[in-house]
């Protein structure tokens, strides 16, 4: 049975990954999971410096899902290139890299940065706030999607992933900018913007008011915008959101993902992907399914 695909010309040994920020770069899951088994580890988002991130309380639990403001902490690029990668390297997995930024510039010098390291994909967080531009997150506006795109792709040596927003009034647009701009994948969708109030102290769940809703809460929305993305752009696509199991992983491919990336899942069971993993292999058994490209956008 083969469970390898392909990723702009980077085979991946299956189609599961993890979604960033879900997984750090993962050491802290090496004693749930066999990272050799994973398709690919995306890393936490990686900036220029380090960032601080958000306030707390910066978590909230809601109906079939959660909430976050995490704000994209991270030790920066220094210990990023130092202390991740060589941890990954032993690995047989696929390296993806999350990378974020607050202006073209600082997206740009971690791509530069990036260069020269081992690793295999970039995936471009755009639904960061553009500094520049009063706050407005990068994917949310055709043009800057599209001039983010180019100006990444222009100096990067490995394929770029850009990551896109649901938080806008037509994916299809954003994904046709990425594509414009020189995308080689996309990865859909990020956290739909929501808000938790605690109605006994009368405040804000989280100390930013709003944060990134994620988890089974979200996967019809999910499904949806990977469909309609898949039909509108010639591009290979990872899917995620609310990916809970081997079933929910298969329905994202059928609607035209090539590959998942798994997220909340991992903070209910930290073994979720190797388990979403078994089940892909089970349905596909089932199935008398010999090759899981078979199933990509089969519906």
């Amino acid at each position: 049975m083969n469970m390898k695909v392909n990723l702009a010309g980077v085979e991946l040994n299956n189609p599961v990954t993890t979604a960033s920020g879900t997984f750090g770069s993962g050491a802290e899951y090496s004693e749930f999971v066999d990272l050799n088994k994973l398709g690919g580890v995306v890393t936490k988002g990686v900036a220029n410096i380090p960032w601080t991130g958000n306030p707390t309380p910066r978590i909230a639990e809601t109906y079939g899902g959660m909430l976050n403001a995490i704000g994209l902490q991270n030790p920066g690029m220094d210990v990023f290139v130092e202390r991740d990668i060589p941890f990954l390297k032993e690995f047989d997995t696929r390296i993806i890299v999350n990378v974020c930024g607050k202006t073209a510039e600082d997206y740009c010098e971690v791509v530069e940065r990036l260069q020269e390291q081992p690793v295999d994909l970039l995936e471009i967080n755009i639904s960061c706030p553009n500094v520049k531009e009063g706050g407005i997150a990068f994917g949310q506006n055709p043009k800057s999607v599209e001039e983010i795109t180019s100006k990444i792709k222009r100096i990067a040596k490995q394929p770029v992933i850009m990551k896109l927003s649901p938080n806008v009034t037509d994916i299809c647009e954003m994904a046709k900018a990425a594509e414009a701009g020189g995308a080689d994948v996309l990865s859909l969708i990020n956290t739909l913007t929501g808000m938790k109030i605690d109605i006994n102290k009368r405040a804000f769940a989280l100390a930013n008011k709003t944060g990134g809703l994620s988890g089974p809460a979200i996967k019809p929305v999910a499904v949806r915008m990977v469909y309609q993305v898949s039909k509108a752009v010639k591009l290979p696509i990872i899917g995620m959101g609310g990916i809970m199991n081997g079933e929910d992983a298969i329905e994202f491919m059928m609607a035209g993902a090539t590959a998942i990336s798994v997220g909340t899942a991992n903070f209910v069971n930290p073994g979720a992907t190797m388990n979403i993993l078994q089940g892909m292999e089970e349905y596909l058994k089932k199935n008398h399914i010999e090759d899981i490209n078979e199933i990509i956008g089969c519906v």
